[in-house]
């Protein structure tokens, strides 16, 4: 038996969850246990928990709503996120070419002149 068992209660000691109390809801190997209660549930290594004398009675591979019934019992908090709801799909919107105003026909059309060139003669 590991110290690391099934329901045993345990404080999260690393990460972004680090001070919160989780339970370990599956045994992977001697690495690495699933956890949940008020964390994310997730695979962890247990050199990231520090085990509490508590454990839980709970069954293997326990539903996150098992553990949340479990943590009411004993009056913890519990780790809750509402499910993302599905937007819109973005729509591609076509690049419209803005018309301009036609200017006024006031001005005369300049003509393709060649510039003449101001030649000095040296006397």
């Amino acid at each position: 038996m590991s110290i690391f068992d099934l329901g045993r209660v345990c404080i999260k000691i690393a990460g972004r969850d680090a001070g919160r109390q989780c339970v370990v809801v599956e045994h992977l190997d001697d690495h690495f246990v699933i956890i949940d209660g008020n964390t994310r549930r997730k695979k962890v290594n247990i050199l990231h928990l520090e085990p509490l004398d508590q454990i839980i009675e709970l069954k293997e591979k326990a539903t996150h709503d098992q553990v949340k019934a479990a943590f009411q019992k004993l009056g913890w908090d519990v780790w809750e996120t509402k499910p993302k709801q599905p937007g819109e799909k973005p729509q591609k919107k076509r690049k419209v070419k803005e018309k301009t105003a036609e200017k006024p026909a006031t001005k005369e059309k300049k003509t393709a002149e060649k510039p003449k060139k101001a030649v000095e003669k040296e006397e």
